[in-house]
Parts: structure tokens; sequence; C-alpha cells
């Protein structure tokens, strides 16, 4: 039997600090290998055995001791089962009935949801110490009263942060009577306590000493003033209070040493008061209490009695350690120093563990909200108390912090908005680097909490930096491999994030991300709730897309069938928006790597995309226009295989939709089309399909961004006469001459002159043959169409020759010149346009056409595909010596009735022809 990678990695992860030494696996030879070259690890001694599955959670303890009888026995030791922490997984009945034989010796128990209270009374735990349980929202005073009922050596019971509106003061008195050894309780959200259930408590539980009734409606205070045992009493968020009474009982309270009264509508005269007239009170703390912070003598009010306050406006960290008697000690962190500083009364402990609690709960119920005092409160002394606080040895205060260091800097989670000046104020007092330490730590909630805060500031750039070169990314990328739901979804969340950052995708992928990735989506597909977890590795897998070279990577991990499937399969809009967005960007590198051939194969994947483009939603939309745009751009196979699948109907559907679309939309919708038309069957199908009219509609658009596509599509549809008069009759030539002569894109003004040039060579005229009065009155409408369209042609080829500054004999007789000519003439986006040999064909019967315009357009077209540096020119080079162009070329420049632009252009491209030969033979 071997020890599975799982459990290595788990057992390797623990704190440095933490880690301990097998020599028995180093040494003995009792793990010598036997014939196939694997460890006998049931050889192993029985405390090691237990050592390991002390690192590992429950779920791969449970999994471990289920693989051989002895490690079963094992398994079920006292040491391994004295805590347990549920509130990451589903506890019902049956889970803490197969739990019981191992909860003999139970001591701390945590869980999560009402319904888990109700099932841990099946784990038998009668030795049960501490209760804690979290989002108990609806838990009631029976669930409650039956819990401490079966647990009478209760020490300590937390129910909370969550209001508890259901729990009354019957409860209360459940948990005085049945639980004489408390000694702290921590109540939240309780509508009433009321005097019976707190005399209860001071009669029956003598050791009761911490006591926190949090956000309660009401608190009978006088019934407070008899829990003689009270030393820390918390009633933060409490409302009610008859302050007077408290004045009254409370300070009579022989060992009440510190009082937590945040959030409450305490006013100045009862704080001193209370100061002057409690012997105990050592600490108050006072955070957001709106009378103090309103009164400004009481704000300048130093003299405390020798008192400690704390508040938003004190120094926190100073007051606190100004408890020690050591007065060099002022300026010191005591929450990070807590073994060499000395408190006065000696119970330095239990006031430190105290205050971090109360103060990190605090903390937590501030860092979500936004207002000028908060802020400068959380950058001048939050901060500092959060990142101290992930080093307590409490580790609910670490969750806290950490939990509270995240929603923190979040402004909005959704759009992954965050307040740069804090995530920034993290990073400098080495935030990132505690952050990290944590999330490698056993406890899967500390992790949890600790993966959503580098998550949440891996947002910014500066931290994403900090977290890569701190080995955060291989952190990430091994949380991500956790049964932990929670914990997957934040790892998976941090490697999106960090996938933004160029920089980091290659890290990313060398850290086995891709195959992380692809593995998380295969795992959560078929998941219930598991949207969170696909959106951010579709998420992470599209950024990675981005980036060429990673591109390749996630195709050969896998990646690609993966995607295909959750854009497929999974119906929700974020995810389907993400994925979508990874198979857009898999596609985008058309020129540097052999996606775009992969994805056109994979099966189903075309049939996925096109059915996309009918979601409801434009994100993904606008995802599945952009996969059609990159894929239809390279090679007739997929235009093929698209059109095929009804990608002419589904984009001329989208087309029609867009006129009220987002730009992005447009744009993309526009160049899917135009992508498809290079493919002439199917231009002559998006015509027959009603295309023409939405690509005129796109093509009337103010944006620039979407003339150039709209008209890239009109001039290859308009390659077809029947396609250039429904181009004609649906009002194009308006449309086209709008664009060609004041389009601030001269690609976009270059193809509606080639457009208008193919609809009026006489072509379209040849397909009005007949004596019929309709063929007659198209002829007429047509001949208007004509002369405004070659008006605007020419127009838009004089300029870009100008006869004045560049006489024909000039131009002619210096090569200089000439060049100069090219470059003025250049258009850069031309130079990736590949033409079809039909295409060409046509260019060079333009050049014998009667119109000098045509014969401009036709040249000042070729000098665009054969100039210098054109991707295509030896492509072009072939069809035109095919043709015969050169022949027709010389003729026009030597020709004395040809507009000078005519013999110019064809000058250059007879030049064009000739260099790249010449190149060809050196």
């Amino acid at each position: 039997m071997s020890m599975n990678r799982r459990v290595q990695r788990r057992a390797a992860t623990r704190d440095e600090e933490e880690r301990v030494n097998f020599p028995e696996i180093e040494n003995s030879s009792r793990l010598s290998l036997d014939e196939k070259g694997m460890v006998d690890w049931t050889r192993l001694p029985d405390d090691t055995v237990i050592q390991i599955f002390s690192f590992l959670n429950y779920c791969d303890r449970a999994s471990l001791s289920s693989t051989c009888r002895p490690w079963r026995f094992l398994g079920k030791s006292p040491y391994l089962w004295q805590e347990l922490d549920l509130r990451h997984h589903k506890c019902d009945a049956a889970t803490a009935t197969s739990l019981a034989s191992r909860c003999d010796n139970l001591q701390r128990l945590s869980f999560c949801s009402p319904e888990s209270a109700d099932a841990i009374i099946n784990l038998r735990a009668r030795n049960l110490r501490e209760i804690r349980g979290d989002c108990c929202r609806k838990i009631s005073d029976a669930t409650l009263s039956v819990l401490v009922a079966r647990h009478e050596a209760l020490e300590c019971l937390q129910i909370g942060p969550d209001f508890c509106s259901r729990i009354s003061s019957d409860a209360v008195k459940a948990i005085a009577n049945c639980c004489p050894q408390l000694k702290k309780l921590r109540l939240s959200g309780v509508h009433e306590v009321d005097a019976n259930a707190i005399n209860a408590l001071a009669q029956h539980c003598q050791y009761l000493t911490d006591i926190g009734f949090i956000d309660c409606g009401k608190v009978d205070e006088t019934a407070l003033g008899n829990v003689a045992s009270v030393r820390l009493l918390s009633v933060a968020g409490t409302t009610n209070i008859k302050w007077k009474l408290v004045l009254r009982q409370w300070s009579k309270l022989p060992q009440l040493t510190g009082l937590d009264v945040s959030r409450t509508d305490i006013y100045p005269n009862i704080i001193s008061r209370l100061f002057s007239s409690s012997h105990s009170l050592k600490v108050l703390c006072a955070l957001n209490c709106p009378e103090l912070e309103e009164d400004t003598p009481f704000i300048s009010n130093k003299n405390h009695k020798g008192k400690v306050l704390l508040a938003f406006f004190t120094d926190i960290i100073k007051g606190v350690a100004s408890l020690f008697v050591d007065t060099r000690n002022s300026e010191k962190n005591v929450f990070l120093d807590r073994k060499k500083s000395k408190i006065k009364d000696g119970k330095l402990d239990e006031l430190l563990n105290w205050l971090e609690w109360i103060l990190s709960h605090l903390l937590l119920h501030f860092s979500g909200r936004t207002s000028r005092a908060l802020d400068n409160f959380w950058l001048n002394q939050g901060k500092t108390l959060l990142l101290s606080f992930m080093q307590s040895a409490q580790e609910e205060v670490q969750e806290r912090a950490a939990r509270a260091l995240a929603t923190s800097v979040v402004i909005d989670l959704e759009n992954d908005s965050i307040d740069t000046g804090r995530a920034e104020a993290v990073l400098r007092d080495g935030g990132t680097c505690l952050l990290l330490n944590l999330a490698r730590s056993l406890p899967e909630v500390l992790q949890s909490e600790a993966v959503k805060a580098i998550s949440a500031l891996s947002v910014n750039a500066n931290v994403a930096k900090a977290v890569a070169v701190q080995g955060g990314i291989s952190i990430l990328a091994d949380l991500a491999r956790s049964m932990n739901r929670v914990v997957v979804k934040a790892a998976a969340r941090g490697l999106c994030n960090l996938s933004v950052g160029e920089e980091h995708k290659g890290a990313i992928v060398k850290a086995g991300g891709v195959k992380v990735l692809v593995g998380l989506i295969s795992k959560w597909l078929s998941s219930p709730g598991g949207e969170g977890v696909l959106k951010c590795a579709a998420g992470a897998l599209a950024n990675l897309g981005a980036d060429g070279q990673c591109s390749v990577e996630v195709v050969s991990g896998g990646g690609l069938p993966a995607l295909v499937m959750l854009a497929r399969s999974c119906k929700v809009i974020a995810v389907q928006e993400q994925a979508t967005r990874a198979l857009a960007n898999l596609t985008a590198h058309v020129d540097s790597n052999t996606n775009n051939t992969a994805v056109g194969r994979e099966a189903g994947a075309l049939e996925t995309i096109v059915e996309l483009t009918r979601s409801h939603h434009d994100g993904v939309r606008h995802e599945a226009a952009g996969a059609l745009r990159n894929l239809s751009f390279s090679g007739d196979e997929n235009r093929e295989a698209i059109t095929a699948v009804g990608g002419v109907e589904a984009l001329v559907a989208l087309a029609h939709y867009c006129s009220n679309a987002p730009l992005s939309l447009q744009k993309r919708t526009a160049g899917a089309m135009w992508g498809l038309s290079m493919l002439e069957a199917s231009s002559i199908d998006i015509g027959r399909e009603g295309g023409v009219a939405p690509l005129i509609a796109l093509a009337q658009s103010d944006t620039e961004a979407v003339h150039e596509p709209a008209a890239g599509a009109l001039c290859n549809l308009a390659f077809s006469s029947g396609n250039a008069l429904r181009i004609v009759e649906e009002g194009g030539v308006p449309a086209l001459v709008h664009i060609c002569s004041s389009s601030g894109s001269k690609m976009a003004r270059f193809m509606s002159a080639m457009a208008l040039a193919y609809m009026f060579d006489g072509r379209m005229d040849e397909s009005l043959i007949g004596t019929s009065t309709e063929s007659t009155f198209r002829r007429v409408s047509l001949s208007g169409a004509r002369r405004m369209a070659l008006n605007h042609i020419e127009a838009f080829v004089r300029s870009f020759s100008d006869p004045q500054a560049f006489p024909v004999d000039a131009v002619l007789s210096a090569p200089a010149t000439l060049r100069q000519v090219t470059e003025n003439a250049r258009i850069q986006e031309a130079s990736y346009v590949i033409c079809s040999e039909a295409e060409i064909g046509r260019f060079v019967a333009m050049l014998e056409n009667p119109s000098p315009t045509l014969k401009a357009c036709a040249a000042f077209a070729l000098l665009q595909f054969t100039i210098p540096g054109a991707c295509y020119i030896r492509h072009h080079e072939i069809l035109l010596r095919r043709f015969g162009a050169t022949r027709v070329l010389h003729a026009l420049a030597a020709a004395s009735d040809v507009p000078h632009e005519v013999k110019i252009f064809a000058c250059i491209v007879l030049e064009n022809l000739e260099q790249f030969v010449t190149s060809l033979e050196a």
C-alpha cells in the first residue's frame, strides 16, 4: 500500500514551526522497499501514524484510516478527536452518528447552521467543554435547550455573531440550569434577556467570568449586577440600556475588569463616573459610540483615573500597553509581545485574549462599512490591529482578522473593485506574508479566510506581485485541490485574480495551474453549488488564454474540451460568460498558434459557440461573437464548419438584435460576419438569410470601430451580384458612401470603396438583363447610385495622391519619390488582407474597365496587397501573374489617357512585384 499524493501534500504544508521529523521513516529498516519498489506504510510505528493523521483534515483522516485495519484503529485515537470543526462540512444526523464512535473524548466542537445544532446531539460527546455555533440565525430555544442538556460539562458556549432572534430568556435559563461549570457565555441577537434568566446564571454558574450579550434587544441591567463572578462583560450593540442602572449596579461588581459598550448610546458622563466608582475596572471598550465621538471636551480629556479607554479617537495599542508594569513598553504592541510583558494584576492572558476577541469582533463588524472616520481609523490603527490579530494564538481571532482584512479592502466583490490605499497599506506592513503563512496552516476555516483575503488583495497589481514572489501561486494551486468547497473557491478566485497580470501567467502554468483549473471544471461541473468555483476556474483559464504561449498550454492541458463542456452544460450566466470568454481568448492568436484549428475540430465546440450567440445575456453573446470572429478569420475549413452548424443564421439573427446592443457586441458581430463572408458560399447565404439590412444598419453606426468590420462584410457580400443588388435596394449605397468619405478609419474607407467598386463595375448590370418594366426601372434607379458611388471612390483614391506635391514625371523618374508616395498611400491594416483567386481576377479586370475611377481603385487596392511587408504578398504575386496583371499594369503606366494616380499606382505595384521577385532570387 502506498501513501497517496494528497496525504503527502497535506503533511508537507504544515507550518514550519509545527513540522515533525520522523527518523523512523528515514532510518528504519522496517520500511525497506518491496519487490515492486513500494514502501509498506503499515509498518510505521503507531505514534508516527497518529502524528501523520494529526496533519490531515477530518475528511482525509477518515479516508486514510479506512485503508487498512491497523490504521482504522489508530484513526480513532482520542488524541486525534479532541476537537472537531464542522463549519465547512455538512453535518446531518447520519454524519454525526458515523462520527459518534470517535467522539467519546471530544472537548471542543464548532458547527454552522441550526440544522447542524440538531444533528450534533447524535455525537454523544458527553465530555464536551466548548461549543461554538456560527450562522445560527434560526436556532430555537428547544434546540439550544436540548444541546446544553446533553452536554452538562460545558465551560464555554458561544452562539453568533448572527442575530439569534428565536432564542429567548427560556433558553438562557436552561443553560444556567444545565451547565454549572460554565465559564464563558456569549450570545448574539437575543431579543431580551430578562432578570430571571440572568439571576439563574448568577445562582447556578458560580464560575461564569466572561459574559457577552451582544446586539441584544434588552438586557436586565440590575440582574447583571448580581453576577458577582463576572470579570469580562460585553454588551456591544445592545439597545435600550438604562445607563443610570448600569452605573448603580455594575460599578459594584467586585471583579469586573473589562467592559465593552461599543456601538451603544452610552454618554461621556457615565464613562467618567464608571471610571471613578469601579475599583476593579481596568479597560473599557467604546468603539463607535456617537455620543462620545461628538463630545470634543471628552475626546481631549486624557485623565481617566488610571483606567484605559479604547475608542476610535484613542491610541488602542498604546492604551493596552499602559496596563503593564514596565512603562518602557508603552510604545510596544503587546499583542505581539505577550510573553515578555507583565500586566499589573497578573492576568495577562485572560484580559488580552478577551481584548483580542472583542476588538477582532468589532473590526469585522466595521470592515464592510465606509466613511471618512472609519477610513482614517483603519489606515492609522485598524490595519495594524488586524495584522497583529492574525498572529494570535486564538484561531477564532485569526479567522476574524483575516476575514475583516479581506472585507475592509473590497469595494465591489462582483466587479473585483478594491480600495487601493488599504490594499497597499497591508502590503507595506507585511500582510501578504502573514496571510500566506495562515493559508499553509491546517485548520480549513483559517485556510479559507486567509485565502479569501489573498484573493481579494490580489486584485491590486502590487499585492499580486508580492503574492507571486512569496510563493503564493504554488500555495493557491495546492489549495485548489482541497476537498473543501470554500477553500477551493477562494483559491480559484485567487488564481483568477493573479492570472490577470501578464507577468504571472507563465508562473501559473509552471506551477501546474492549467491542470488544476481543468480538474476543477471536471470535478465541480456536476456538483450542486459549484458555480462559484466554476466561474473562477473558467475566468482564470480565460485570462491565461489571452497570452499566446499560455493559450497553447491550456489547449494541450485539456482545457478545450473542459471549457466546451462547461459552456454547453452550465446554465449559470456568469459561468457561461467566463467559459465563452475563454474560448474566445483561445482563438485570438490566429497567426501564432494552431488553437483555432483545434477549436474548429473539437467535437461540439462550434455548435456550442453558435448556440451561445442566441443567449439572452449580452455578455455571453459578446464572447460567443468574438470567438466566431476569431475562428472565421482562421481559414476556409472553420468558415465551412461554422456555416454547416448554422452559423450564418445565428449571426444574421444576432446582427438584427445588435441595433440597440452595446458597441462592443456590434463590433464583434460585424467582425464575425466579415470573417465568415470571406467564403463566397457563406457570403451568398448571408444575403439570402437577410443579413444585408442589419449590416447596413451597423455600417451607419457613429463609432469608427464598427465601420471597419461592417464595411468589410458588405465588401465581401458585394462581390456577389445578387448581394450587390440587395445592398442597393436596402439603402446601402449612402451608408457606404458616408463611410468612404468621412470615417476616421482608413481601413473602413478602403473597404467601403472596394464594396462600391464591386457593386458598380458592371456585373450587377448583367444580372438585370431583360426588357421588363421592373428591370428598366432598376437600371434607371441604379444610374444615380452609380454616379454617387464613383464620385466618392474617386475622391477617396485621390486623397492618397497629390498631383501638385508629386507630379507624375517626378514620381516615375525618382525612386525616392516613388517610395514616399507609397508610404503616403499605405493603409497598414490592409497588408493583412488575403484575396481569393476570384478577387484578384476581378481587380485585374477592373484595371481594364472603361471607368478611370475603377482603374484607379483597382490599382490602389493592388498596391496595398503587394506593398513590401504585406502578409500575403507571395500569394497575391502568384495570382497576379496567373491573370497577366503585369502586362496590364505596364500598359497603364505607359498610357497617356489615364489619370495620374492610375499611372503612379500601377508603377508602384510593378515595383513592388519586382522587389519581391528579386528578394526571392537573393
